[in-house]
């Protein structure tokens, strides 16, 4: 099964359009992520509605954050992109006639259930902000790296 980046892919546009002096349009937002413009725009308008980016039609335009990173956690994210699935994994059979598989199936659901909350709780206590710091941090780090010869 393949894994949802769907919150991954817009932390990744939300910190480059944080930290880029202008706005950024579609095309250059899909290069980042190695997808197509028409993706970003469709994904990025949920977000716009919500406040966190502003759009610009035009030269010149394009999508700028508009929102507090420090107001907003990665939760609130999680939930404008639609609260994606936190596993791939899942029961062999939601309605199962064998009381084994029943069995299972409980054990599994409450497993899942429980950290699927505990990363959700998790992803409310990391802001954009937080996000921000720790790209400076690696920023800086690679700024004082020597540069070796090989």
């Amino acid at each position: 099964m393949r894994r949802d980046s769907k919150l991954s892919s817009i932390l990744h546009v939300l910190l480059h359009m944080a930290h880029a002096e202008r706005s950024l349009t579609s095309e250059e937002l899909a290069g980042y992520l190695g997808t197509n413009p028409a993706v970003v725009r469709r994904t990025l308008s949920g977000l716009r509605e919500l406040g966190y980016v502003t759009s610009v039609k035009g030269h010149g335009g394009g999508w700028s954050i508009s929102c507090d990173l420090h107001a907003v956690t990665l939760r609130d994210i999680y939930d404008a992109v639609g609260s994606p699935s936190v596993f791939a994994m899942g029961n062999r059979s939601e309605h199962p006639q064998c009381l084994v598989e029943q069995a299972v199936n409980h054990a599994l659901d409450e497993a899942f259930r429980e950290a699927e909350e505990l990363l959700v709780q998790r992803l409310g206590t990391v802001t954009l902000a937080d996000l921000s710091r720790d790209f400076n941090h690696r920023a800086a780090k690679m700024r004082r790296k020597p540069a070796h010869d090989h």
